[in-house]
């Protein structure tokens, strides 16, 4: 008997209703940017980030005086504190402080997402520590690529793809979905030149288009943090 647990990926939050239920624990990316800023907002000291889905929720907790980030498109939604660069966590100002952020797919991806036993955040960024904490767990576990707007995307999905293979590297895992097969290839293919094979990525190009090349070298540099933030009771948290 197979006593393996299964490590398998979702390419996007639309198909998360096929995988649902089946999972104790559901790792949420969206390499570029919003899990990179949140690790990096943890790494610096942030208490808890609020994750909300909707640009109302956001300005509802604007309205009570909360620091709340929303991007829409790569871009800050005016009136708001900040959006989901990395570099925006990087003030001291927010040390221990509780904030609110949405963004285009990562919240979105990690209110889909909510229900599952354990929700953790992955990226690039603590690539290393995630892996080697979720090899201990024991656990099936689902690795939920937040895309672009509920379309694939690279970058999530060879990230998806470092996970899985790292995973079934231990013995401990299994995979059988071809959508996790292909997130393995497309990892092997890129691991040693992230920033040359997603180059021609859609996000990649959106982000360049907006001036934000700082904040996609930073995304795709790997293991510049330990931290994993958890999700518990409504707000994300240091693990």
């Amino acid at each position: 008997m197979d006593h393996r647990k299964n490590i398998e990926v979702c390419f996007t939050p639309g198909e998360y209703e096929y995988f649902k239920d089946e999972y104790e624990i559901v790792v949420v990316i969206d390499v570029l940017r919003a899990t990179s800023a949140i690790c990096a907002a943890f790494h610096n000291g942030i208490k808890s980030i609020i994750p909300v889905a909707t640009i109302e929720e956001a300005r509802e907790y604007k309205a009570k005086g909360y620091l709340v980030g929303a991007e829409r498109k790569g871009q800050i939604v005016e009136g708001f504190d900040f959006g989901n660069s990395p570099y925006s966590y990087m003030n001291e100002a927010l040390r221990g402080k509780e904030v609110v952020l949405t963004t285009t797919n990562g919240t979105k991806a990690l209110d889909v997402a909510k229900d599952a036993d354990t929700v953790v955040v992955g990226s690039l960024n603590n690539l290393d520590a995630l892996c080697e904490w979720l090899a201990e767990q024991d656990k099936n576990i689902l690795c939920l690529c937040s895309g672009w707007q509920d379309k694939f995307n690279l970058e999530d999905t060879i990230c998806a793809g470092a996970i899985s293979e790292y995973l079934i590297g231990t013995g401990k895992f299994t995979s059988s979905e071809d959508s996790s097969i292909a997130a393995k290839y497309l990892y092997l293919s890129a691991w040693d030149r992230y920033m040359g094979f997603l180059k021609a990525s859609s996000h990649r190009r959106r982000l360049k288009n907006l001036n934000l090349n700082e904040d996609i070298k930073y995304c795709l540099t790997p293991n510049l943090t330990n931290v994993i933030p958890i999700l518990r009771d409504g707000k994300l948290v240091k693990l």
